[in-house]
């Protein structure tokens, strides 16, 4: 898990940790905003055929939201378009409309991102003053919290599905109040069943570089830890043999529905399956053996 800074892309970030362990595959599982920081998880290896499953969780940011000033990015990178000072707003106001936004909503997405239009990124063309029609998509907000309300804004705690863009969330906040608003500060601090207080900044990683790449290696989670939120199943030697071969195989008393962990009769793990509405366990995504 990485810390990402401030200022750094989320493939740069990925670039600098891949020289350290000179590694020959990694991928991370869903970009962070040059102004964003936090957890960057980053797959090596054979761990890069489960970034997927992060790529889907869901994911937990901290945001402080400047009430009262809009940018043409949402976040405090962009120019100002807009510059009012906000009324006094009563907490229960704020509470009200943090409210309105939990659950599912449609959410347009804002010029600069990475989303591409007709292969070309969304952000290359907003930085040539192009702006083009992008369609709503739906998210889902689960969970939206004031945690501080101050002269520079609101703090908020936000858990969200996947493709959920916290920037224009902020403006929508905003203009629901009717002052705008924009990101100032954003972190995010889970993904999944992964906490930030798991991530490891660059310095530190330098400092297990110099210790030795046995140091650095240690650093690393177990390959099974991205979906230890879902149940496990040991199979038989029998088996195992027939699903990593790709045929869908019978469980005793196995889960009823959704995503297992598949182990053999070692504990190996051996990669993910779902249960089929038969009850038998298919694979669904297996690693190298």
């Amino acid at each position: 898990m990485f810390d990402k800074p401030p200022g750094l892309s989320s493939n740069d970030a990925l670039q600098r940790v891949k020289r350290l362990f000179h590694a020959r595959k990694v991928g991370h599982t869903g970009s962070l905003d040059l102004l964003a920081t936090g957890l960057l998880p980053l797959c090596f290896g054979e761990a890069t055929k489960l970034s997927g499953f992060l790529l889907n969780a869901n994911k937990r940011y901290l945001a402080t939201v400047k009430l009262g000033v809009s940018t043409t990015t949402g976040d405090a990178e962009g120019d100002i378009t807009r510059a009012v000072t906000p009324p006094a707003f009563e907490l229960e106001t704020l509470h009200e409309v943090l409210a309105s936004f939990t659950g599912r909503l449609q959410q347009t997405p804002p010029m600069h991102s990475a989303i591409k239009h007709q292969g070309r990124r969304l952000y290359e063309l907003a930085h040539q003053g192009i702006t083009v029609a992008r369609s709503p998509r739906t998210v889902v907000i689960h969970a939206l919290r004031l945690l501080r309300y101050g002269d520079d804004g609101v703090d908020i705690a936000v858990e969200c599905s996947k493709g959920t863009y916290i920037r224009t969330l902020a403006e929508d906040i905003g203009e629901r109040l009717g002052c705008g608003a924009h990101v100032r500060v954003l972190q995010r601090v889970g993904v999944g069943p992964f906490d930030i207080d798991a991530a490891l900044d660059f310095e530190t990683l330098q400092r297990l570089a110099q210790e030795g790449m046995e140091a650095l290696t240690r650093s690393l989670l177990d390959i099974d830890s991205v979906l230890f939120a879902e149940p496990h199943i040991a199979l038989s030697r029998d088996a195992a043999y027939y699903l990593c071969r790709g045929q869908a195989v019978v469980v005793p008393h196995a889960p009823t529905h959704g995503l297992v962990r598949l182990y053999d009769h070692r504990m190996h793990f051996l990669g993910v399956g779902q249960v089929l509405d038969d009850g038998r366990i298919a694979p669904r995504r297996l690693l190298r053996r």
